[in-house]
């Protein structure tokens, strides 16, 4: 059930935050139109704390446009999986905010929202999300979503080559213990480095490499060189300053029980 209702998250683009409660409700309708504006991301919904690969981040750049950015695996093939800055409209009338939209040519959303509490760091909303195939509607689901604002975001402070590992116990099921570097690039791409067996740094290991940094989330997605399977990672940058990004995920054991991984890098100079 968890599983479906991120699903329809996704699709009606709403976003979360913090288990604590927003600490001022507002009387009338213009002051949540002008809370509402800006840059929230998922962490709670129906009291359900998300995972690092289950967050997505939604920004209202003015009362009638907005766009959304997630990358979820785990949902059916007939929504895309890689949504990096999707536009949406949007409609703000009192407490109430539509938001509509395409996911692909042929599937649709339709979100209403309706603000139940709001301050200037978090928000709730009671929420319902309408999934629409070809102008039919295919599915309807509601519940309650705590969204937290976004103040920072990273996109062009992780530019450039980074050398890193993982500085946690527990951290990523692709950490060999070695260092790698990771090159982002403005185009969406990245290369991906890893020392050969003379210490050279090697670049030629993966066939597609793809990322995308929407306020402090991090989507990453590639395939190997020789290898059909994708692959994804996501992280939460928690820094970027005086040449050094930290990273931090929630992530999920196959127990259902849950750990908080983190990661280290340094700038390289060019």
């Amino acid at each position: 059930m968890k599983k479906i209702f991120t699903i329809m998250v996704l699709a009606a683009l709403t976003l979360a935050s913090c288990t604590e409660k927003p600490e001022e409700q507002p009387a009338e309708s213009e002051s949540v139109t002008k809370q509402v504006i800006g840059k929230w991301i998922t962490t709670l919904i129906n009291g359900d704390t998300l995972t690092c690969n289950e967050k997505i981040v939604y920004t209202f750049e003015s009362e009638t446009q907005g766009y959304i950015s997630a990358s979820l695996s785990d949902y059916s093939n007939d929504h895309p999986k890689w949504t990096n800055h999707t536009p949406s409209t949007v409609t703000m009338n009192d407490k109430k905010i539509t938001m509509s939209g395409y996911l692909d040519k042929t599937t649709s959303f339709e979100a209403e929202l309706v603000v139940v509490s709001i301050s200037s760091t978090e928000m709730v909303t009671d929420s319902k999300y309408s999934i629409y195939h070809n102008g039919t509607l295919q599915s309807v689901n509601s519940g309650t979503v705590l969204w937290s604002r976004v103040t920072k975001d990273y996109s062009s402070d992780i530019l450039g080559l980074w050398e890193g590992h993982v500085s946690s116990e527990e951290g990523s099921e692709y950490d060999d213990g070695e260092p790698h570097r990771w090159e982002y690039l403005e185009n969406g791409d990245y290369i991906y480095y890893q020392l050969d067996q003379d210490s050279n740094w090697d670049a030629n290991v993966n066939d597609m490499a793809m990322y995308f940094v929407d306020g402090n989330l991090l989507c990453t997605r590639w395939k190997n060189t020789g290898e059909e399977q994708e692959h994804r990672e996501w992280w939460e940058i928690a820094s970027i300053a005086n040449g050094e990004m930290n990273w931090t995920a929630l992530r999920r054991r196959k127990d259902g029980t849950t750990y908080t991984a983190t990661f280290s890098m340094t700038r390289v100079q060019q």
